[in-house]
This record gives structure tokens, C-alpha cells and sequence, in this order.
């Protein structure tokens, strides 16, 4: 069979031994290989992933080949797909084992802090930010077409070890839907393929959050007299705090006249004094002699008899 000629048809469940069994050798031959595994009908669910495939979507330049791969990655044929900055390496199963390299460029540094600057101070949760629970607004602006966090075509360079001459075959194209699903699992790996930190967007929400919540104005702090005038009581001073203490409560009118009526009294004078104690006295001596009846000398009737 020449080169030009078609290979024999291999079915689909035929293809997926195939992919297995290279996969075990793999694993035999101590390789650390990471599969792609696709559940169900869809290739993504989460945010970032169902993001990336999108992005691949709305480029013309991959259109004729993507439904190929996407065929590729939810069989099973993507046997080992690893992720590093700037750089996507697989191992597709197709007619034989074929290597896969995708090279990714880094995000410019302008558009990067671009992006930073038109989220700063929405991003407060770098769990969020991973799983892509933010507000409409700012995942569309992380995501935007052309100067956002994906790539564009003329930010990657693709190569495959098949015999395809298109640079976008359906090895190439089942890898970068890989890509998609594994941002199911590792939603940070898109950061560390584009070369950025994603502590950065949290950072600057954080400065931002601090500058909204400095101190209020002192024109707006009650002061210790105004606390005071408010409720009716008094500070009371300490060398360490000042605790509330309650204001002491009014005389009554009645001991109010009596204290002015005392201290608006003049003082005795001596003589005043001396009378008053001679008066104290005779009280005090009569009392002693109430209820006694005085004993009287009774006089002698005794007459003196004229003598005979």
C-alpha cells in the first residue's frame, strides 16, 4: 500500500481497544501518563472549560477539523495530556500512536494588567475565581474575545507526528479539547499556560477593599460630651479607659430648702449659748423631782404651859 492510499477502516469500538491497550504500555514502560476522560455527551461543564471550548469555536480557522477531535477526546483517544506554561505535549491513539505539541504563547504584559485593572475590586475569593462563581461582568471580561485570557490563533503553533499536512488535525484538535476537559478538574492550569498569576487579580481586589473601608470622618464621631448630652450620663475617667458612669441623681425640692434654710441660719452667739444651758438645766431638775412628793419639817405646836 502506498503512502496516498487509504488506510484500512478501523471501527470505533476497534479504535478504543487500541487506545487502551497503548495506554497500559505506557504505563509499563513507567511513563506517568494523564488521560482524558470524558463522561456523558459533553465534553466540558465547568465554566473555565466549557470557556475554552468555546473560544476554540468562534475561530474560523479550526472549524473544519473540531467536530473530528471532539469525536477523538469523548472516545477515549486521548491517551496522556499534559499542561505546562506556554506549552500543551499529548499522545493521541489514532492508526498508530501519534505525538501531539501545542505552543502557547504568553499573555502581553499590557493586556494582563488591563485585566487586572478592569477587575479590580470585584474579585474578593480565589475559590470563586476558580470555579468561575463571579458576576457576569467580569468572567465576560476575563473571557473577552481578543484581548482577554484565551488565546488566538496567531497565539498558538501546532504540530502532530500524523501524516496530516493541515496543521489543525483532528489529533491536534481532540488534544485542545483535552484541554477543555482537564480545566474540569485543574481550573488554575489555564493561569500556569498563559504564564500568569491569579493571585494577582486577588491582590489588587484586596488593596481596593481596603481603601474602601478606611476609618469615617471625625466631623461624624460622637464625642464623650456629645455621649454624655445624649444619654444623660457623665464620663467618668480612668488612667486606662473611660467607662459610662451614671449621672448622680437630683435632690428632692424639700432637702434642697431644708440644706438652704439650715446654712441661711445665723450662729448662736455666746451669750445665747449660756442661756440656752441654764434653760437645759432647770428642765433637767425638774425632771428629777417628778412624781416625789418633798418631805416638810412639820413645825412644833408645842406651846409652853404657863407654869402654876
Amino acid at each position: 500500500m502506498s503512502y496516498f492510499e487509504w488506510k484500512p477502516y478501523v471501527s470505533v469500538a476497534d479504535r478504543k481497544l487500541q487506545a487502551v491497550s497503548r495506554l497500559a504500555s505506557l504505563k509499563k514502560k513507567g511513563r506517568p501518563v494523564a488521560p482524558v476522560t470524558i463522561e456523558g455527551r459533553k465534553v466540558a461543564t465547568s465554566f473555565w472549560g466549557i470557556s475554552w471550548c468555546d473560544n476554540l469555536e468562534r475561530y474560523s480557522d479550526y472549524a473544519t477539523r473540531l467536530p473530528r477531535g471532539r469525536s477523538y477526546v469523548r472516545n477515549g483517544f486521548v491517551v496522556d495530556l499534559q499542561i505546562a506554561k506556554g506549552e500543551i505535549s499529548a499522545m493521541v491513539s489514532g492508526s498508530e500512536l501519534y505525538k501531539v505539541k501545542i505552543t502557547v504563547g504568553p499573555v502581553a504584559a499590557s493586556r494582563w494588567k488591563s485585566i487586572c485593572r478592569d477587575c479590580a475590586g470585584t474579585i474578593d475569593s480565589l475559590v470563586e475565581l476558580l470555579q468561575g462563581r463571579l458576576a457576569k461582568g467580569v468572567m465576560d471580561r476575563v473571557c473577552r474575545e481578543g484581548d482577554g485570557l484565551f488565546p488566538a490563533p496567531s497565539e498558538i503553533k501546532l504540530s502532530c507526528s500524523c501524516p496530516d499536512w493541515a496543521d489543525m488535525c483532528k489529533h491536534v484538535a481532540a488534544a485542545l479539547y483535552g484541554v477543555g476537559a482537564r480545566l474540569d478538574e485543574k481550573p488554575q492550569l489555564l493561569f500556569v499556560l498563559r504564564g500568569v498569576d491569579e493571585n494577582e487579580l486577588l491582590a489588587r481586589a484586596g488593596q481596593d477593599l481596603a481603601r474602601s473601608k478606611s476609618a469615617p470622618k471625625t466631623a461624624k464621631v460622637l464625642g464623650d460630651g456629645d455621649v454624655a448630652a445624649l444619654f444623660g450620663l457623665e464620663m467618668a475617667e480612668n488612667t486606662n479607659s473611660k467607662v459610662l458612669a451614671p449621672a448622680a441623681s437630683k435632690p428632692s425640692r424639700r432637702a434642697k430648702t431644708m440644706k438652704e434654710g439650715k446654712a441661711s441660719m445665723p450662729s448662736p452667739t455666746p451669750a445665747v449659748k449660756n442661756d440656752e444651758a441654764a434653760r437645759r438645766a432647770r428642765i433637767k431638775s425638774k425632771s428629777t423631782w417628778k412624781g416625789k412628793v418633798p418631805i416638810r419639817k412639820s413645825r412644833a405646836r408645842t406651846q409652853s404651859k404657863p407654869s402654876a
